[in-house]
């Protein structure tokens, strides 16, 4: 079409050339044809310039008035802006895979066929220690170690996931990991933690065995005495034995029922979602748990009493008086005779509050500190049973302070005794008014 133009322009100009020359009879027409000529091509030269330079950046509105070049930049144009268009919407669709990548609960990376490392997600960085750029193109094998894994990813197909071990910056996991082929000879690693899955597996496990044990000894001893009376004839009793015999079936009965009691308090506490909290005179809830605690103690121990009258929290008043009991009941039955305890009920600083119980008892090992709050879990198996404690006191204890946005804390050295103390925040402290007489 620019051809055609064009030499339809240099005709219509030959032949006004030709008419000049004949009608002038002199090569005035001749020269008139080269200057339109040299105009003609300098115009051309300017346009073509602006059409290069706008071509170096074609994302830009096309020069206007460029002669036959207008047919060709407007289509050009649109075209460019499609493709833009259709490359920024690429762009966003891949930084919306990455970002849902990054955002995934589990660990991806992408591998060569050769198992170098070319992407990973944050997870994966956690779970496997891997640093990008620095890591990109390393052999996944000379990082992850694990002789499991190494087995596992040199096998042809990877039906089912694995279970490895791995230490990443001193932590231990154990890890879920499934290899997957994709695209062309690529290949996606996917972990999972299942470290916490782990322990609550282990901890339902030991709960079980430590339940059935719990409960076999005093149902074995009731077992023993029943087929004891069951077997010896009516009158090979006397009164005497047969009263021993049976006080010390309902010792053996009242433990089962403390720790079903037990049990079915903490499953409330860790199943329903309370009732609504109500303002809890604290001062008169202490003074009911001292004359519990005191009555235990049957004058063997030394008592020291701080309490602040005037703060109350608000809260679950049999909860709060279940968790504020078992502190002062571990306290008696952990001290010797003689020795004292603590008990102290005191604002803090920062407007909260703290419950807490010291004594001078025998202390507990550093080493068995993290694990006091657990189910069961006992120090001395052979002392805790002779105290007569189920040992789900703190359990219930730390899960009634997280219920009321508190905590537990435990602080003890063996041979010279513990604190166990309970701090609530201030939005937990209120001023109860007290209720009017009725008349």
């Amino acid at each position: 079409m620019i051809w055609v133009r064009t030499l339809s322009l240099i005709a219509v100009w030959a032949a006004l050339a030709a008419a000049l020359q004949w009608l002038l009879g002199d090569p005035a027409g001749w020269v008139v044809l080269t200057l339109a000529l040299a105009w003609m091509l300098v115009g051309r030269s300017v346009r073509m310039q602006r059409v290069a330079r706008w071509a170096r950046q074609p994302e830009t509105s096309p020069p206007a008035a460029v002669g036959p070049w207008d047919d060709i930049l407007a289509p050009l144009y649109r075209y460019v802006r499609a493709q833009s268009r259709q490359l920024v919407e690429s762009h966003e669709a891949m930084q919306g895979m990455l970002a849902a990548a990054q955002a995934l609960p589990d660990g991806a990376v992408t591998l060569d066929r050769d198992l170098h490392i070319d992407w990973c997600n944050r997870v994966a960085s956690q779970h496997l220690g891997l640093q990008l750029p620095a890591d990109r193109g390393r052999y996944l094998l000379n990082l992850l170690r694990a002789p499991e894994f190494i087995a596992y990813s040199r096998q042809p197909q990877w039906p089912e996931p694995i279970l490895v071990r791995v230490v990443v910056n001193g932590q231990e996991r154990l890890l879920v990991m499934q290899l997957t082929a994709y695209a062309r000879d690529q290949r996606l690693l996917i972990t999972r933690d299942v470290t916490q899955i782990e322990k609550l597996e282990t901890m339902r496990r030991d709960f079980v065995a430590n339940v059935s044990h719990e409960l076999r000894t005093p149902l074995t001893v009731l077992a023993g005495f029943l087929e004891t009376l069951r077997e010896m004839p009516a009158d090979a009793l006397g009164p005497a034995q047969r009263d021993e015999y049976l006080t010390m079936m309902a010792e053996q009965a009242q433990r089962m029922q403390a720790i079903v009691a037990d049990l079915l308090t903490l499953s409330t506490l860790e199943s329903s979602r309370g009732t609504e909290p109500q303002p809890v005179v604290m001062a008169a809830l202490l003074a009911s748990a001292r004359k519990q605690a005191e009555a235990l103690s049957r004058g063997r121990h030394e008592w020291v009493w701080h309490v602040d009258q005037d703060l109350n929290l608000l809260g679950t008043e049999t909860e709060l008086a279940s968790a504020v009991t078992n502190l002062l009941t571990n306290a008696v039955r952990y001290t010797p005779e003689g020795g004292t305890i603590t008990v102290n009920w005191e604002r803090l600083a920062d407007g909260g509050a703290r419950y807490s119980v010291s004594d001078t008892g025998i202390g507990i090992p550093a080493r068995h500190l993290p694990r006091l709050t657990e189910r069961f879990y006992r120090v001395d198996r052979g002392r805790s049973r002779a105290a007569g404690g189920t040992g789900l006191g703190l359990a219930i204890t730390k899960h009634v302070a997280m219920r009321h946005e508190g905590a537990l804390h435990i602080a003890s050295e063996s041979g010279k005794g513990s604190t166990f103390s309970i701090t609530f925040p201030p939005q937990r402290v209120v001023s109860v008014t007290p209720q009017p007489a009725m008349a």
